[in-house]
């Protein structure tokens, strides 16, 4: 299987239908494998700027009131005029926008990139206050990366132009207008800032890829990441993905794109076969941080560096001193204490190496010590956790059978331990009863502890054990 960019059999020309930038294309011969050429149109910049058809789970825009008066027009600087007005004319001729006549709408304004270059946005406030929340869940960003576990090779893709690959309902095209001192228009695709758009985007994705998330693929909006355990299963994951990115109409960005690499970066971490890394960009900023001189300042820094707490041991212990700061009536600067203990903590970031997956099947030493009553209810709470969403959704009680009789016991028990404690609160949640079965009428669920009893002559299990 060769996966080299280089080996292509035929030209880009050839594969795509509608010429493209000699730059895009030798982006994509550098950083794409030959394997997908068959793939190639949805690396395509020409057709990832054209408007895209309305699919079933287009942008709605509800509005719990009228529409807000006309936001004022902001000064540009006149680098930002030339911007804006190629920015209009650009996005006239893609169809991305339409000039209007309409006497309301939002202001525009820039905001800096993460490379330097500027972005247009719109000022959204007056809009998004009469605009209905969509609820739609987007993935938070600490959310457990656990999918990883186990996989080797990863790919990464980033959608091209991301929003405007999503059109705005067409009976609704007429509420998103913005003013500017060339004109008003309005938009037919969802805008920068626009509210309720990471909503409508992870719906979109989520629909796309509803069979394969968590399995070999995890989606956060516009960044999409394929994870298999070996080179075969890859090549055949990556291809289900962008195939059904070309069957939706959604485009990657070749340049952003990564193809069977060992480690990615994904949501502010490094993810490896091994583990999780913290991202050094980040790190890098936490070390320059200089010493925060208000309770604002100190906020800033812990928001920021508590991301990767679970990376540091004792984290809250090594911030304890810091986190005193934050008392109303706390003086500024930090203290000599606080000073030493911002150095400690900065030190903690550059000598922690991996979070290791974990180990679910790997006893707890603490748990190896349990007595067996305590072992046998830390079976059903484990059970209960894995089955949770399932089993929440019941209306009426449900058995747990158990053949240790007294757990039956427990939920009415005086006295319990602090784990037991716990436990007990975990399992209030529950329509639960634990019930006593005797371990001779288990026999079929639990063969494997009684596989003495099972004759290999006939495979079957011993009569007597099921009476």
């Amino acid at each position: 299987m060769d996966l080299s960019p280089s080996s292509y059999h035929h030209s880009l020309e050839e594969l795509w239908d509608e010429e493209e930038e000699p730059e895009e294309v030798e982006t994509v011969m550098k950083v794409v494998p030959s394997t997908y050429q068959q793939y190639l149109d949805v690396f395509s910049k020409v057709k990832a700027e054209k408007p895209p058809p309305h699919p079933a789970c287009d942008h709605h825009i509800k509005l719990e009131g009228s529409l807000p008066p006309a936001g004022v027009i902001y000064s540009l600087s006149k680098q930002e005029s030339d911007i804006f007005g190629a920015h209009i004319s650009e996005n006239v001729e893609k169809g991305f926008i339409l000039p209007s006549s309409s006497s309301t709408g939002s202001p525009v304004l820039f905001v800096k990139k993460k490379d330097g270059g500027l972005r247009l946005c719109g000022d959204y406030r007056k809009f998004t206050a009469v605009t209905r929340k969509n609820k739609y869940p987007v993935p938070h960003m600490n959310q457990p990366l656990n999918v990883f576990n186990g996989s080797s090779i990863f790919s990464n893709t980033d959608l091209h132009g991301a929003y405007n690959l999503l059109r705005i309902n067409e009976s609704h095209e007429h509420l998103k207008f913005f003013r500017t001192k060339y004109g008003s228009f309005e938009y037919l695709v969802i805008p920068f800032g626009l509210t309720n758009a990471p909503a409508s985007f992870q719906n979109l994705v989520n629909e796309i890829f509803q069979d394969l998330l968590d399995v070999y693929v995890v989606v956060y909006l516009d960044d999409i990441m394929v994870f298999s355990k070996s080179e075969e299963d890859h090549v055949t994951h990556v291809s289900t993905v962008v195939s059904r990115l070309t069957a939706n109409n959604l485009f990657s960005k070749a340049s952003k794109c990564l193809f069977h690499v060992s480690s990615v970066e994904y949501r502010g971490y490094v993810v490896y076969s091994e583990g999780l890394k913290m991202d050094q960009e980040k790190v890098q900023k936490i070390l320059n941080w200089p010493p925060p001189r208000n309770v604002k300042a100190l906020h800033f820094f812990l928001g920021f560096a508590n991301f990767y707490r679970p990376f540091i041991k004792n984290y809250s212990k090594k911030i304890s001193s810091l986190t005193s700061f934050l008392k109303k009536d706390s003086c500024f600067p930090l203290n000599e204490e606080g000073l030493s203990e911002l150095q400690q903590l900065k030190e903690a970031f550059t000598t922690t190496s991996i979070l290791l997956y974990p180990a679910f099947r790997k006893p707890i030493p603490a748990e190896l010590n349990y007595e067996i009553n305590d072992k046998e209810l830390l079976g059903i709470v484990w059970a209960l956790k894995r089955w949770r969403a399932f089993l929440l959704s019941l209306s009426s009680p449900f058995a747990f059978l158990t053949n240790h009789s007294s757990l039956q016991y427990f939920m009415s028990s005086k006295v319990l331990t602090r784990h037991q404690a716990r436990w007990a609160e975990f399992l209030s949640e529950f329509h639960l009863l634990i019930t006593y079965r005797p371990g001779r009428l288990a026999t079929l669920p639990d063969a494997s502890s009684h596989r003495d009893k099972i004759y290999p002559e006939r495979g079957r299990i011993s009569s007597e054990r099921i009476q």
